[in-house]
């Protein structure tokens, strides 16, 4: 190899790093700002809470929250639900959660794309509900949901042996055919945990009998036919909500919006790609334990 040649290797060599160490640089003063924007909200401000795609409990969204109980910087909250539900006890946390920063602000929710099931649950735990002419919202219930294999198994020359200190240990199993009195036990489950939903939907929208059957018959409605039936209180976006703000609680339109955040910054990263991927979705579908509160098409 000539002179020339190895030193055109050399200048590119030092070229490359010399951006591998500008993206470097960039990257660390991106996650600085973040980290900034967050460390130094001594500023009065409006704090926005993100919940999106399926819900599961999570003990550093709920210290989040609890960290805005007291916040004398922030004025109000923003929940924006773009969310089918989830697990009951997951929307359930949310639900308490944003209930206890009521106490201290004011809380507004803001339905996107969907706002269904689990996802309404949390909804509700704001003091004003706004949502699209478009979205989705209501699928109120619960499910249970699983699979049995035994008839496949028994094809293959499979036979399954279980041991359980009781008949209803262990039900359903997949391995093998519910009983009735599985069936029942699980029925009343269900029942109970309907119940406590509806119980939420009356006492937080104030609906009399006749409404509450019609809105808790587990199909979704628009925004526009969830507005009629008094499961929203008004129809828009984070305008609409900014705007309620100030005429109902006299908060400034201008105060500026910081994004509430939680659990390490690794974390963040890996949760935001695993909701854009559907990862995140569809494996906790397949390995959940517990009651489902979940519209699926």
């Amino acid at each position: 190899m000539d002179a020339d040649a190895i030193l055109d290797r050399r200048r590119l060599k030092q070229r490359l790093v010399f951006w591998r160490a500008v993206a470097a640089l960039a990257v660390m003063a991106l996650i600085a700002m973040g980290v900034g924007e967050y460390a130094t909200q001594g500023d009065r401000h409006i704090a926005r809470l993100s919940i999106d795609g399926f819900i599961t409990e999570d003990r550093e969204r709920g210290e989040a929250l609890e960290d805005l109980v007291g916040r004398d910087d922030v004025a109000a909250l923003i929940v924006r639900v773009n969310s089918p539900g989830g697990t009951t006890t997951g929307s359930e946390q949310i639900f308490h959660g944003l209930r206890r920063v009521a106490v201290e602000m004011p809380v507004v929710a803001v339905i996107g794309t969907m706002g269904t099931s689990g996802g309404y649950i949390v909804a509700m735990g704001a003091d004003h509900i706004i949502a699209r002419e478009t979205s989705l919202t209501g699928s109120i219930g619960v499910l249970f949901q699983s699979a049995e294999f035994s008839g496949l198994l028994e094809k293959l020359g499979i036979k399954p042996f279980t041991l359980k200190s009781s008949p209803l240990k262990g039900q359903p199993s997949p391995l093998e055919p519910v009983t009735e009195q599985a069936r029942q036990s699980l029925e009343i489950l269900l029942k109970d945990s309907f119940e406590w939903f509806k119980g939420l939907v009356r006492d937080r929208r104030k609906l009399d009998p006749a409404m509450l059957k019609a809105a808790t018959d587990g199909r979704v409605f628009s925004g526009r036919q969830a507005i009629k039936i008094h499961l929203i209180d008004a129809l828009g976006g984070e305008r609409a909500a900014r705007e309620w703000l100030k005429t109902k609680h006299d908060i400034s339109d201008e105060l500026p919006i910081r994004n509430v955040r939680w659990g390490e910054k690794g974390g963040l990263i890996a949760r935001t790609l695993d909701t854009v991927s559907g990862k995140l979705f569809i494996n906790e579908r397949l390995t959940l334990d517990g009651l489902l509160s979940l519209w699926q098409p």
